[in-house]
């Protein structure tokens, strides 16, 4: 009489879902989906309900996280969003245009640019931070530099005889924002490049400029009147212009906080 072997006992429901949900490399349905069932159980949610809770929680957190990667690539100042913008020091500013903008991101389909004027300390680099964070959200590729910085960048390439390619690498991104772009300095070899970056994403690619001076004070930042003209006529194209006429934020915040020091105590009752 020959020895039957028992066959080997098979895994519950409960383990195959773990293991296929672990090789679909669905990390947080995986985490989530008993405590999940226990709810629905306990609510009597249909089938397509339980399912839908899951797949719901499994696309939130795929979406923090690609929203986290996103951010970290575009290096945008920490902290600075729309939200925690204060209006209320700059009344003259009607926010309304920047706000449509930053909420309908198919000016960047349409290779659009955005312009920031005001003097410094008026909040512009926490408004372009702002509109590029909210850009990042709708699923599109930013990078935030200050203009200095790309500059010398683009210089290095250029002097390397890569400038092209420089440039094309830059094309991935939807949204370039250049920050203080006053700050360069009136020399050839940097407004060259400059020139040359605005020049290659006109109605190809995105550019938000943050600036302190006018269009009319360009001529300080690019060695050639001719080349200022074309630079200012490339970008105002398609554009929208933004100006923020008010006192520096950090000057009012430090002449209230002098105020607040000299104001005599109360006396004790």
């Amino acid at each position: 009489m020959t020895n039957s072997c028992p066959p080997p006992p098979q895994p519950s429901p409960y383990q195959s879902l773990s293991l296929h949900l672990k090789q679909l490399h669905l990390s947080h349905m995986l985490v989530h989906w008993e405590t999940l069932e226990a709810q629905a159980m306990q609510e009597s949610w249909s089938y397509a309900q339980f399912l839908l809770a899951l797949c719901e929680l499994e696309a939130q957190r795929r979406w923090s996280a690609r929203l986290q990667r996103a951010l970290s690539q575009a290096q945008l100042p920490n902290a600075k969003t729309l939200s925690n913008f204060d209006f209320s020091w700059c009344p003259k500013f009607n926010p309304a245009p920047l706000m449509q903008l930053a909420d309908d991101s198919t000016w960047l389909t349409r290779a659009e640019n955005l312009l920031l004027f005001g003097s410094s300390g008026v909040g512009k680099t926490h408004l372009a931070a702002g509109v590029a964070r909210r850009m990042v959200e709708f699923g599109k590729r930013v990078k935030f530099c200050s203009a200095i910085a790309l500059v010398q960048h683009l210089q290095h390439s250029k002097l390397q005889l890569q400038l092209q390619s420089t440039l094309k690498k830059l094309d991935r991104f939807d949204l370039l924002v250049l920050d203080d772009l006053g700050y360069v300095k009136k020399s050839e070899a940097e407004t060259s490049v400059l020139f040359e970056l605005i020049a290659h994403r006109y109605e190809r690619k995105s550019l938000l400029i943050t600036a302190n001076q006018p269009f009319s004070q360009w001529d300080a930042i690019f060695s050639d009147s001719m080349m200022t003209v074309a630079a200012v006529d490339r970008l105002v194209h398609h554009a929208l212009i933004v100006e923020i006429q008010a006192d520096s934020y950090r000057k009012q915040a430090a002449v209230a906080k002098s105020v607040d020091s000299n104001k005599p105590a109360a006396n004790p009752q």
